[in-house]
Formats: structure tokens, sequence, C-alpha cells
């Protein structure tokens, strides 16, 4: 018989995956529906059938290691999983009222940390394990797309055309479309475990993996076939202060991060990831004015060469420059050459960031205090 408490489980698990299911789905396919290239119906049809594929298969490793191994799993009770899961919806809703996407990952694993610490059971070599992944992806991220704005950017933008000829744009197309599912795959790998991981428990709990994976994937395919369609709408019509080639360079870099992590089991923010991925391309564009001998040349006199990081708005995915021997060498531009309007705005940025440090310490403390003094 199900009892109220396990249907209350139940209940936010449906509620964390379903948000998570609204807000994935844009930030995946929002490039392809902006272009014309997929309709809603066919990017949720998309999202749901990759969110399950990546929590079925590599999913399954961030599951055990937020069901089991950060603390043992017998200290998930089913009182213990429902609080857990109450705090990661309960950082969604914050995150939605802010406007600023909380990273579920992280705040489930400070919910958990703190039950650990409340028990005294907290395995601090897996923690630190992931916290260490958490310090070190986002500087991996910047740094790979910082190569690339710098190196490869404007020649892939010359080659790179949603209106070139017949065989350009099918290409150009079916990239954004395989970019969106791998996306959503990734989607699934890192975010299934967030909703059904106590709940499943290492085995031990009232959920087997596949349930869970089938339970998790299913709200998130929810969230994708409803409340999406607006997040569609944002992502998909607002590219201007990110060209679509931009979009999906930090697609394929963030979700191949949070991908090969969720491989090894870490759990680690998407969000977070592809933000650092969009500072670091636009800080790579921008420092094409500036050969490394000028730069050196600068740091000896104390003079610093002229460099912004809003130069990416100015790229037309391929509209401005047809021909890669078009391409400006690095140097031969200046700084007029690469602005036009904001790619980021480092106030709204240092607020995500301070949300994303503090939803997971408000979790971890007000986890430790309900487990400690209050069950």
């Amino acid at each position: 018989m199900l009892s109220l408490l396990l249907l209350v489980g139940l209940l936010v698990a449906v509620f964390v995956g379903f948000n998570i299911g609204g807000s994935s789905t844009g930030v995946a396919f929002g490039p392809a529906v902006g272009s014309g290239t997929l309709s809603k119906l066919a990017a949720a049809g998309l999202m749901s059938v990759f969110a399950i594929l990546g929590g079925w298969t590599v999913g399954r490793n961030v599951i055990r290691t937020m069901g089991g191994e950060i603390v043992p799993a017998a200290e998930f009770t089913l009182v213990a999983s429902v609080v857990i899961l109450f705090f990661v919806g309960f950082a969604l809703l914050i995150s939605n009222l802010f406007g600023v996407p909380a990273s579920t990952s992280m705040t489930a694993v400070g919910a958990i940390a703190g039950l650990g610490v409340a028990t005294g059971t907290l395995r601090w070599g897996v923690m630190g394990r992931i916290v260490v992944w958490w310090l070190v992806a986002p500087i991996i991220a910047f740094w790979l797309c910082a190569v690339v704005g710098r190196y490869l950017y404007p020649y892939l933008d010359a080659g790179f055309a949603l209106d070139g000829t017949p065989r350009r744009e099918l290409v150009s197309k079916a990239l954004v479309v395989v970019i969106g599912c791998y996306m959503a795959f990734s989607a699934g790998a890192s975010n299934v475990a967030n909703a059904v991981a106590p709940l499943v428990a290492g085995g031990t709990g009232p959920l087997t993996v596949e349930q869970g994976v089938l339970l998790g994937g299913g709200a998130i395919a929810l969230g994708a076939f409803t409340i999406a369609r607006r997040t569609l709408d944002t992502v998909g019509n607002d590219l201007t202060d990110l060209p679509l080639l931009a979009a999906l360079i930090v697609e394929v870099v963030s979700a191949s991060l949070i991908t090969g992590l969720s491989y090894i089991g870490i759990p680690a923010s998407l969000a977070v990831s592809a933000t650092m991925c969009i500072i670091g391309l636009g800080w790579g564009r921008a420092t094409r004015t500036t050969r490394l001998s000028d730069a050196a040349s600068a740091a000896v006199s104390g003079k610093g060469p002229e460099v912004t990081v809003d130069a990416l708005a100015t790229d037309g995915d391929g509209e401005a420059t047809r021909s890669v021997s078009d391409v400006p060498r690095i140097g031969e531009e200046g700084p007029a050459d690469v602005v036009s309007t904001d790619l980021f705005n480092p106030t709204t940025t240092g607020r995500v960031m301070i949300m994303w440090i503090l939803t997971p310490s408000i979790a971890a403390i007000a986890s430790y205090g309900v487990f400690a003094f209050a069950i």
C-alpha cells in the first residue's frame, strides 16, 4: 500500500523533474526552435527521449553517488528523502522568484551533506572530490571556450550559416538538432539524480534505479511538453546577444563537461559550466585584438591593452564573413571591430554566481538544522 509520506516524496520528485524539464528544454533546443529548424512539439519529444536516455545510461553513476556514497544509503529514510527533495524543490522556487537558474545538483548535494554532518556519517573524501570538481570544471569551461574564441571562432563563423547554400543550410540545421539532443542527454545524465536519488538510496529505497530514472525522466518530459514552451520562446527568440554559433559552442563544451563528470559520478551544474563557457568565449573573442607579444610588452610597461568581452554580439553566424580567407589575423582588429552590445552584464553575472553559492550553502545549513534538531 502506498503510504502518504511516500506519495508526498513521489510528488516532490515529480515537481523537481517537471521544473528541470521546463528549464533544460529551452537551453537545449532554444537555438533549434529559434532558427525554425524544429517545432516546439518536436523539441519536447526529443528532449524527453534523450533526457531519459541520459538518465538510464550515464545518469546511474550520479544516482549511485548521491544515493549512497556521500552518506551511507541507510541514512536515507523515507522522511530524510522527502526533506532532501523538499530542499531541491525549494531551491527551484527561489531561482524562479529571483530569475536566477539555481543549480539543483549543488543544492541536492548540499542538503545531503547537511544530513551527513547532522548524523556524523558524511564521507568527507567523496564530498571533497565533488567540491574540487565544482571548482575545476568552471575553470576548464572558461579556458576551453577562451581558446576557441581567440583562435577558432572567427573561422567557424565564416563557415557556419543557416542562409547559405542548400547543402550548407542542411548541414547547419542538422548540427543544431544533433547538438540539442546531446545537450538533452547531458541534462538527463546530470539531473535525473536530483529528482530521485534519495528515493533510490543505493537500492535500499522504495524505488529501484530503473523506476527512479523512469519517474525522473517522465517528469522532465512532462515539463518539456508544458512549461518549456515559455523557455523555448525566451531562448529561441533572443539570440541577438548570443549568436547561434556561439550558443552551439557553449552547448557542446558545457554538455561534454557535464557528461564526463556524470560518467565518473560527479553531480555538477550545467548552468554554471554554460555561464563560464559564455564568459570564456566572449573574453577569448575580444582578445583577438591583442597579440601575445603586445600583451607581454604591455605587462612590462604597466599599460594594459584595450580589451572588452562584448565581442560576440557583432558576429553574424557567417553572415558578415563568407570566406575563411577574409578573417583578420590576431592583432589586426581593433576594439571597435569586435564591440557592439554587451554579451553579458557583469552585475547580473555576479548576482547569478552569488546565488549559486548561496543556494547549496543555505540547503546544507537548513538541512543540518532539520536533521540535527527536528528529526
